[in-house]
């Protein structure tokens, strides 16, 4: 899968669309499902392309590309934040580090130090120190428009399937098995209230694993689950070793991916330059 989380330049993004069809196979999220069940085998080349964490630039810049061309995707949804104009936690605490905020173990830290380090914490503790930094900032971080349910149906009417990110992008393997629940049934009750269809695809937080979080999918028959380790996906397993659909590796790109890794990622080689000739870019 190759996973945009940014798509900061338009035009970039364009040619990378025009650089998938000419090198490689596009394939849906439900081609990708049923070759790991068994299915039908994915042409060569395959990729399937994904955007994380719902920010609406996938609607704005990506869908118009993807439908001009018929590109398949999948959207991961952080599904708390649909309809909202709230940051990522991240960002704003970011922001409030910036802006003087200080918390109880955060002191003297970088900004980026500052959210290295809340990420590190188990739930609880992030969430109170993210209170903390609220409280004590000399401004609050500013709305962040986020993906509606509108956008959701655009995405879905444009061909692009909805997968679930989590409600609130905690990271699952700082969390206690309640949150952990909360966090994986909460974005999938919301998403299917929201566009009317459960989802099957799930990207963990972070993209760190949880077998909590696996127990919870399994039992909403989920079919697949993506991390995030720079990896390619090596179809020849499927018939080998019978890989666990909810441990895919995905890659990540953006506008400042090189277009020589790029389009060699296309080809089949990892990051690593290791040639995968069965392997399937998701």
């Amino acid at each position: 899968m190759l996973t945009f989380q940014c798509l900061d330049d338009p035009t970039v993004f364009r040619a990378q669309a025009e650089r998938l069809l000419r090198t490689a196979s596009p394939v849906s999220l439900h081609q990708v499902q049923n070759a790991l069940s068994g299915g039908e085998p994915l042409p060569p080349h395959a990729v399937l392309v994904s955007f994380e964490l719902g920010r609406r630039s996938v609607v704005t810049t990506a869908l118009p590309v993807l439908a001009a061309r018929a590109i398949p995707a999948v959207a991961f949804v952080v599904a708390g934040l649909v309809d909202t104009e709230r940051p990522y936690w991240w960002q704003e605490a970011e922001f409030l580090s910036k802006n003087g905020g200080h918390a109880r173990g955060l002191s003297a830290r970088t900004p980026g130090g500052t959210v290295g380090a809340l990420s590190a914490m188990p739930d609880p503790d992030r969430r109170r120190a993210l209170e903390e930094l609220r409280v004590t900032a000399r401004r609050q971080a500013p709305g962040s428009p986020q993906l509606t349910r509108a956008d959701l149906a655009l995405l879905r009417d444009g061909g692009v399937d909805i997968g679930n990110h989590s409600m609130g992008h905690a990271r699952l393997d700082q969390c206690d098995d309640y949150v952990v629940r909360e966090e994986v049934a909460g974005g999938h009750d919301r998403l299917t209230v929201l566009t009317g269809e459960q989802p099957s695809a799930f990207a963990y937080p972070g993209g760190v694993p949880d077998a909590r979080a696996d127990a919870v999918l399994r039992g909403y028959g989920y079919r697949s689950a993506f991390l995030s380790d720079g990896n390619l996906f090596d179809l020849r397993s499927t018939v080998q070793a019978h890989p666990d659909p909810l441990r895919i590796s995905r890659l990540n790109v953006d506008a400042a991916t090189p277009r020589g890794l790029f389009d060699g990622v296309l080809a089949g080689w990892t990051p690593t330059v290791r040639r995968l000739r069965s392997a399937v870019a998701v």
